[in-house]
């Protein structure tokens, strides 16, 4: 079994989820605390909590969008907290559903640094992308699960499109 270090990081989930309900952004705004809403830059009002730290992008359509937190299960309760939130300044038939993890982010560090022109020519461009004017790292597309890493010299390797741990 890998200890602990030897997996990566969770830096950041990204979920959705369905609250049900059309919902009016500017009364969420006026009512809930630590609120945006600039409808002439972005169709949503974007709420923060500080526990667990999460960023929310609510729709009129009632679609919410949750970023920030660092488990799975932190991602479920902020979305519960930010449905409760909005369901207790005026919009009673508000019921979440269609909860769903979209994206999970990770960062790992090897401990040494890599040859990314060599990785490339041993995967060629079928798998990996290296073009060290536009980007400094490899981007390597695995087929399954869909994942995509990006590989640094450092040795330092951010992985993203997960939709579960697994």
């Amino acid at each position: 079994m890998p200890r602990n270090d030897d997996r990566p990081k969770l830096q950041n989930i990204v979920s959705t989820a369905n609250l049900r309900c059309k919902l009016n952004l500017r009364d969420i705004a006026l009512k809930c605390k630590n609120c945006e809403y600039n409808p002439k830059r972005f169709a949503a009002v974007i709420i923060r909590i500080r526990q667990p730290k999460t960023t929310a992008l609510v729709f009129t359509s009632g679609k919410m969008v949750c970023t920030g937190a660092k488990s799975e299960d932190q991602s479920r309760e902020a979305a519960k907290n930010y449905s409760n939130m909005i369901k207790k300044v005026g919009f009673d038939s508000l019921s979440m559903d269609e909860f769903k993890i979209q994206n999970i982010v990770g960062s790992h560090d090897v401990g040494f640094r890599i040859k990314l022109e060599k990785l490339h020519m041993f995967w060629g461009s079928t798998y990996a992308q290296y073009e060290p004017e536009i980007f400094p790292g490899l981007i390597f597309k695995m087929q399954e699960p869909k994942v995509v890493l990006l590989i640094f010299a450092s040795g330092k390797i951010v992985l993203t499109g997960a939709k579960s741990r697994d």
